[in-house]
């Protein structure tokens, strides 16, 4: 298919791209929520950082029934972070400090407040106005059993996936009821994205992150579901190609760039998305869920390479992100690698243990080819925070009837100043999620004035990674359990066994995530960058 438009300006090739979940960022108004007055005042700081771009978690008007990924209108900032002309300032403040902004864009489904969905429920059975969404008749005498069995996309969760209206109609719902899913089969559908997509384009977005990618298209016939079979009635079916080639030719002409969320096991089929006229790069889960083992990270880096070779497309590298255990708290624990369905109260952590092995895998993601993500607060060392049950917001927990400890722990509102209210984060009141004792600890200014800390280590990673070029990876001989690998003149050397490791040859060191020991080893769960 050739090389795509604009392959001179590529920088998200390589990319250090840091999320930022504004609700949770900064307070500019001092209401307990953070929000882009908020972000506008860090953009110093971000800067300071160095990283490329932002990627914005959904900031448009929304109910919250599901931390803003259920948007009632595209073209509308919520009050809560702003207004329209705020996020206008606020891309072009960054991209005057040189950082791209990325938004996110919820295709599957939109809020039950969005006006489609509420001009549906009046229109009533039958109504045009119901074509956008799957409404059905239910099965069964009085069609009181839902259309179909399909399964929840919250893990753990048994609730349905259709809600019943009053007047015998039901529709679908992947989420939560308040989530209803859009019929992609209607061509306003496509045409009503296709215009939100030049909207954000048009004020200045470099790109678009794409949530639940893969679930968009569905069977028309809406079958029951039957686990393996091919294909599946709702994920990754071959329409989807469809919708992202005509995405791709929006992007194009404003040299705009994508980035879905992909979650599929299969490595071709994974791979189709990234084809010169689709997507631009997606999420890689596999390495964000790996345990702290270095043969099942060397697998996951190898088969992350191979899936994107074919289609030339850069792999992504990302540690933790908002659905995720914080990579200091996962990596303290026995079991170091993530899933949802294992989340659970009450897991024991080492923190100190977290932090070590968080510091190296730091300069392990940052070494390797292709873009790397930063979700907030991982450049502080932030734990997974423990909420009080009373306080928890997050649709997971409810709708696991509380097993699930939901995303919450992740979301918890930043520290910034050590001796201010609230750690910095600018509230006069409580912040939305409770911040635990302690959290000032982190603060940025505290660890800003540390050159041992965890901030300071992503501050050096960014601003040398470059010495490791744009090339591929070539592993080095090393001892079980020690990965280590070259970069154009630049090597790479994490240690994951049980002793200290000898260094291969080199001409200096260039980082480390700790120091070595008294015989200049590299010790257990430490990375060091060394020029060749």
């Amino acid at each position: 298919m050739g090389q795509p438009r604009h392959a001179q300006q590529e920088w998200w090739r390589s990319a250090v791209i840091y999320q930022v979940y504004v609700r949770s960022f900064a307070d500019g108004d001092g209401d307990g929520t953070g929000d882009l007055a908020g972000v506008r005042s860090k953009l110093p700081y971000l800067a300071e950082l160095g990283v490329d771009a932002l990627w914005f978690n959904p900031w448009y008007l929304s109910p919250m029934k599901d931390g803003g990924y259920d948007v009632a209108d595209y073209r509308v900032v919520d009050p809560a972070f702003g207004t329209l002309a705020e996020a206008e300032k606020l891309i072009a403040e960054a991209r005057e400090l040189g950082i791209r902004t990325i938004v996110d864009i919820v295709p599957n489904h939109v809020s039950d407040q969005h006006p489609w969905f509420r001009a549906a429920l009046a229109a009533g059975p039958g109504s045009p106005e119901r074509e956008l969404f799957h409404f059905r008749p239910g099965r069964g005498p009085g069609g009181h059993l839902p259309p179909n069995d399909w399964p929840s996309q919250f893990v753990g969760s048994t609730d349905p996936v259709w809600t019943r209206l009053p007047d015998g109609d039901w529709y679908l719902h992947l989420f939560t009821p308040e989530q209803p899913d859009l019929n992609w089969a209607h061509p306003a559908v496509r045409q009503e994205h296709e215009d939100i997509l030049r909207f954000w384009f048009e004020r200045g977005v470099a790109g678009v992150r794409i949530d639940s990618a893969a679930l968009l298209a569905k069977d028309p016939e809406l079958p029951d579901f039957v686990a393996g079979r091919d294909p599946n009635p709702f994920v990754d079916r071959d329409e989807l190609h469809d919708i992202y080639r005509s995405w791709r030719a929006v992007a194009d002409d404003y040299d705009g760039v994508f980035v879905g969320e992909v979650w599929l096991p299969d490595a071709e089929r994974f791979a189709r998305y990234l084809r010169p006229d689709e997507l631009h790069t997606a999420f890689n889960f596999s390495f964000l869920s790996c345990p702290w083992e270095a043969d099942r990270l060397r697998t996951s880096i190898d088969t992350t390479l191979a899936e994107h070779a074919p289609v030339g497309a850069p792999a992504t590298w990302v540690l933790c992100n908002h659905d995720v255990t914080r990579t200091v708290t996962r990596y303290g624990r026995a079991e170091t690698g993530f899933d949802f369905a294992a989340k659970a109260f009450g897991t024991p952590t080492d923190l100190t243990l977290g932090t070590r092995r968080a510091r190296a895998a730091a300069l392990l993601s940052l070494a390797l080819p292709g873009a790397v993500y930063v979700y907030q607060g991982e450049e502080l060392g932030l734990p997974e925070a423990d909420i009080p049950r009373e306080s928890i917001q997050d649709p997971m927990y409810f709708r696991s009837q509380g097993t699930d400890p939901g995303r919450d722990g992740c979301r918890v509102p930043l520290p910034w100043a050590a001796d201010a209210p609230h750690a910095g984060f600018g509230s006069r009141q409580e912040p939305w999620l409770p911040q635990p004792a302690g959290w000032s600890a982190y603060a940025a200014d505290l660890q800003a004035a540390d050159p041992g800390s965890m901030l300071a280590l992503y501050r050096a990673g960014i601003r040398h990674r470059p010495v490791f070029g744009t090339g591929p990876l070539a592993w080095l001989p090393s001892p079980e359990g020690v990965l280590a690998f070259a970069r154009a003149d630049a090597l790479c050397v994490v240690n994951l066994a049980d002793t200290p490791a000898r260094l291969p040859d080199h001409s200096r060191l260039l980082l480390g995530s700790g120091p070595l020991d008294e015989e200049g080893r590299l010790p257990k769960d430490t990375a060091v960058w060394l020029r060749a």
